[in-house]
């Protein structure tokens, strides 16, 4: 699950940070200036790879979390569909969790799951 999310991640932080059409058409319909693609790319890419890092994986996760909370927010202001853009970030929010869960030992202990 967490290789499947952080190849995602990868792909979209390197579309907005080499200025793919689609990553110029998409930042713009949502109402951010071309200028920020670039810094947004950044972000993520550094997020990615605390996430990435079995140290700051924890961490990663967290701000991946507000990464995707501000996507969702991004896709209610400008009224975007519910269930095909503004829910994704929240579904991949969920992948990135579940990825961590199944990979981090210390996280497995704080929420046990009950096998009946």
């Amino acid at each position: 699950m967490s290789t499947l999310a952080v190849l995602f991640l990868l792909f979209d932080s390197t579309i907005k940070l080499i200025k793919h059409p689609a990553a110029i058409q998409g930042t713009m319909r949502l109402g951010y200036p071309v200028a920020s693609i670039v810094p947004i790319g950044v972000i993520l890419l550094l997020c990615t790879i605390l996430y990435v890092v079995p140290q700051t994986a924890v961490l990663g996760a967290v701000l991946l979390t507000g990464y995707l909370g501000g996507a969702v927010a991004s896709n209610v202001r400008v009224s975007n569909p519910l269930l095909g853009y503004t829910l994704f970030p929240v579904y991949f929010g969920v992948l990135v969790w579940a990825g961590l869960l199944l990979r981090d030992r210390r996280l497995r202990l704080l929420f046990p799951v009950r096998r009946d």
